[in-house]
């Protein structure tokens, strides 16, 4: 009888397995697999000298050239003029990232503002005009907005990297739907206090739309940051190479007796890889937040 007991108390304490969740953690796991491998891949060709990486391809051995590669990615200077190290176009990248998300949010706040508060006629066609945009890709509007930067004199500079395509339909989209979701006694009690439109904007709106704000400027800075045919048209000083418009020179077909740098080209991508997940890693909670809180 004690037998029976203990093996009946033994079964009763061992955890049933549900197999729906070791499938479900096996899709998962199988899924960053997928996602992780050719990143690993590439760290291991950083440590490998060129010679090797074209001789035997990306492999499980780990080398010894992963200092001399970081040095010539980030501090040795390439091509014609010599000017685009990797601290020169990590810069770029860093002031077109940046000036993409938050000249995109200035520029969409306003014009949602506009659209929601003030008594504009046609304020619903205005706004279903520009979220028409949505539908035409950058390539649709790429050479009138070169040309129009050409004609300006903007190209190789910040400026023609960032204002021509500063504008973002859904940096407009998102915040109008923000806006239509505060409270009106909110609207109501800012103008008895004698808070104009300006005021009003800058000291309750803003500061309200703080998790709207970081979801679009992790959105932004991402689409800015990797911007290649853009960057690619308008500059051509090297001076003025963002990262992923330099990796892709580094990587260049094998000429006469030139090796392909394809450690420092890895290093590169590694590196730019590292501020839009930062990025993300930061603001991941007011991303969250500012997309599907709807207590706002």
């Amino acid at each position: 009888m004690a037998d029976i007991t203990s093996k009946f108390t033994r079964s009763r304490s061992l955890p049933r397995v549900k197999w729906s969740q070791v499938v479900d953690h096996a899709i998962l796991i199988a899924g960053a697999l997928f996602m992780i491998v050719p990143l690993l891949m590439v760290l291991q060709t950083t440590t490998t000298s060129d010679i090797e990486t074209m001789r035997h391809g990306p492999s499980l051995m780990i080398g010894t050239e992963l200092d001399d590669n970081f040095r010539k990615a980030m501090f040795e200077a390439s091509g014609f003029s010599g000017e685009n190290s990797g601290m020169s176009m990590l810069m770029n990248s860093l002031i077109l990232g940046i000036g993409f998300a938050v000249g995109k949010i200035v520029i969409g706040m306003m014009a949602a503002y506009a659209i929601v508060y003030f008594r504009l006629r046609f304020a619903t066609m205005a706004f279903w005009l520009i979220f028409t945009t949505l539908l035409l890709p950058l390539e649709v509007r790429i050479l009138p907005s070169y040309e129009i930067t050409q004609k300006l004199g903007l190209l190789n500079t910040y400026t023609g990297l960032i204002v021509p395509l500063i504008a973002s339909a859904t940096a407009t989209f998102f915040f109008r739907q923000f806006f239509r979701s505060v409270p009106e006694e909110l609207v109501e009690a800012a103008r008895i206090d004698g808070a104009g439109p300006v005021k009003f904007f800058i000291d309750v709106l803003v500061p309200l739309s703080q998790t709207m704000i970081a979801a679009m400027f992790i959105i932004m800075f991402v689409y800015g940051w990797n911007q290649y045919l853009w960057p690619t048209m308008v500059t051509t000083e090297e001076s003025m190479y963002t990262l992923v418009r330099g990796i892709k020179q580094i990587v260049q077909v094998l000429e006469g007796n030139e090796i392909p740098q394809y450690g420092r080209a890895n290093m590169l991508a590694i590196i730019a890889v590292i501020p839009p997940v930062a990025v993300v890693i930061f603001f991941q909670s007011w991303f969250v937040k500012g997309l599907t809180d709807s207590d706002k």
